[in-house]
């Protein structure tokens, strides 16, 4: 199953993202303290430096991690922490060769419903709930991978007509309309931060 996706912002990364599910999952781990585009443009460098055009769990699972950390920490560095990001990537990929038999569609084909699957991507190295319900959005959205319940499993981000996350970028509008959610977002929570500290009781000296 092959899809269209502008994650990356360049042809060929994205291309990658929309024919492999392994290259998804890895763009959705990447995705933290970079620009989502560096984040998502991250398992075709990966595969290039290996050698290829298309990414393996099991040789990333079996790569030397002082070598494969070396791998990432080339300049361009593929994240802004190569060498943690490193250890998470194979991780990932070792997770996926136990339980999957690095098979990583199998993560969420067949699954019952959207309560299941956020459990199945929560128990992924990495991927805790507000990630886990990004790339379960993701999937619904752009996949098409919609068990029963699944915008409710994937909260806010599930919400149609939205525009909060990585889910929701199909474009250069989009993508615009993200980053302002973002930015509002952040405004916000330093506002309520400011607000608090304010109004917290001081300490007696």
């Amino acid at each position: 199953m092959s899809v269209t996706l502008h994650l990356a912002q360049e042809p060929e990364a994205d291309a990658l993202l929309g024919r492999s599910p392994l290259a998804a999952l890895l763009g959705m781990l990447l995705d933290q303290q970079v620009p989502m585009e560096k984040a998502f443009s991250g398992p075709l460098v990966i595969a290039r430096r290996m050698g290829g055009e298309e990414l393996d769990a099991a040789a990333i699972a079996g790569y030397e991690p002082e070598a494969f950390g070396a791998l990432l920490s080339e300049k361009p560095a593929v994240h802004r922490y190569p060498g943690a990001m490193a250890k998470r990537v194979q991780l990932l990929c070792q997770f996926l060769m136990e339980h999957y038999g690095g098979d990583a569609e199998a993560v969420w084909r067949g699954v019952g419903s959207g309560a299941e699957l956020l459990d199945r991507l929560t128990a992924l190295p990495g991927f805790g709930v507000q990630k886990s319900q990004i790339f379960l959005a993701l999937l619904g959205k752009q996949f098409g991978v919609r068990p029963e319940g699944w915008r409710a499993a994937a909260g806010a981000y599930g919400e149609d007509g939205c525009h909060r996350s990585v889910a929701d970028i199909t474009g250069p509008e989009s993508l615009a309309e993200v980053r302002a959610y973002k930015q509002q977002a952040k405004a916000a929570a330093k506002k309520t931060a400011a607000v608090r500290n304010t109004t917290a009781p001081r300490r007696r000296t």
